[in-house]
């Protein structure tokens, strides 16, 4: 973090980010459901294979996120979203985003914007991101156990969760925040 400071402008604001992509589509996931003791509550399963991914970032420290819904993962789709990510930093501050290490995100194609400095997480660490359970909180509470009725109805969902999330700057705190994280 220091290196990142000594290359800004002295008083430079810097928001912490956290970015992730998630896949939503038709084979979704079965979570845990409330039932009568010894009972088996069924589920809906489906079998088809539309999907969409939901590109999301978070700053816990203010509670704000920045987030698309796009057809696939690539780098294409990540420079939309750094540009995104850009739009939302406050003005004047810079943003440190730390980010797993798929292949769209190192990509030479990928264009990063001035006030975004990217930061990889180490390799197979999917614990150190706090996306990851934003994931997990968002598919538990509006995007499992259900059977969705077409792509557009998977983009419905995913825009609906994403700013049904964002519309709660408390819960990207709480999901977000890691202390070991935001003591520079």
């Amino acid at each position: 973090m220091a290196a990142i400071e000594a290359t800004l402008p002295g008083g430079t604001p810097i928001e912490l980010w956290w970015q992730d992509e998630a896949r939503v589509g038709q084979k979704n996931g079965i979570t845990r459901r409330w039932a009568k003791r010894g009972t088996r509550p069924s589920a809906p399963k489906d079998q088809r294979t539309r999907s969409a991914y939901i590109y999301g970032a978070i700053c816990p420290a203010e509670g704000k996120g920045a987030g698309l819904v796009l057809p696939r993962c690539n780098t294409e789709g990540m420079t939309l979203h750094l540009a995104e990510i850009s739009a939302a930093v406050a003005p004047g501050a810079h943003a440190v985003l730390l980010l797993d290490q798929a292949g769209w995100h190192g990509s030479r194609a990928l264009v990063v914007p001035g006030n975004i400095t990217l930061m990889p997480l180490p390799p197979k660490c999917p614990e150190l991101n706090p996306v990851e359970n934003v994931w997990q909180f968002m598919r538990d509470n509006w995007l499992s156990n259900r059977v969705f009725k077409s792509y557009d109805d998977i983009l419905d969902h995913c825009c609906f969760a994403w700013n049904r999330l964002t519309d709660q700057p408390w819960r990207i705190m709480s999901l977000g925040l890691r202390t070991w994280a935001h003591r520079f």
